[in-house]
């Protein structure tokens, strides 16, 4: 697999983590066990997803990074991560949160990103 791929698919991960992190705890309290859960807890349990995080984006990065032997600039391998970021987000809030709709403001900024990953890739 080329390091490209492999950059991307740690960038995926990495992103799936996050977002369950940052954003999963708004879904908490449907589920039984952690209806009572206090804000330290439910820190813990973010961080503890964080770490998942982590172990894929540190890789992700260092694989990805022209200065290792990767493929992507520094600022190529952070307009990725952030397109894969909204891309994840996106999926997340329209299957978990039911009420989310996308609307045409969404494909406005959706092609915004894609002309930004046009123009940082552009020689």
């Amino acid at each position: 697999m080329s390091k490209a791929i492999f950059t991307i698919l740690f960038l995926v991960i990495s992103n799936v983590f996050m977002t369950l992190a940052w954003y999963g705890h708004l879904k908490f309290e449907e589920m039984g066990w952690l209806k009572k859960a206090g804000i330290f807890s439910i820190i813990f349990l973010s961080w503890g997803l964080a770490l998942f995080e982590y172990m894929f984006q540190v890789p992700a990065n260092r694989i990805g990074f022209e200065g290792n032997g990767g493929p992507f600039s520094l600022f190529q391998l952070k307009v990725i991560q952030e397109v894969i970021t909204l891309v994840v987000f996106m999926i997340f809030a329209v299957v978990a949160f039911k009420n989310i709709k996308l609307s045409m403001n969404h494909l406005y900024a959706c092609i915004c990103l894609v002309l930004a990953v046009y123009f940082v890739f552009k020689k």
